[in-house]
């Protein structure tokens, strides 16, 4: 996560994508980089990427979030900011040991 400067329309903030489990095979991928400022600026533009992917929706909406090592938690999305290069890795709920 970071204390990122204020954002600067005329520099991309990528960020990688990690999806795993049955998000990843509801998106259909295993990562993607995503130009964004925040947690909910990312959400909305990978459900706008596989708004036509079966269950991705659905299976994203019960996914944990983790920026680097870092649990998100229950924070608010539009206040969690991104720093270009960090990664986002989004994992399901899964049984197994």
């Amino acid at each position: 996560m970071s204390g990122a400067a204020p954002y600067d329309d005329d520099h991309a903030n990528v960020v990688t994508v990690r999806y795993w489990a049955a998000v990843r095979s509801a998106a259909g991928i295993a990562e993607e980089q995503v130009d964004a400022r925040t947690l909910a600026d990312l959400q909305h533009e990978i459900l706008r990427r596989h708004r036509d992917r079966d269950r991705f929706a659905d299976v994203l909406s019960i996914c944990s979030t983790l920026i680097g090592s870092v649990p998100v938690g229950a924070r608010d999305p539009s206040e969690v900011l991104l720093t270009a290069g960090d990664t986002v890795e989004l994992l399901p709920p899964f049984a197994g040991g």
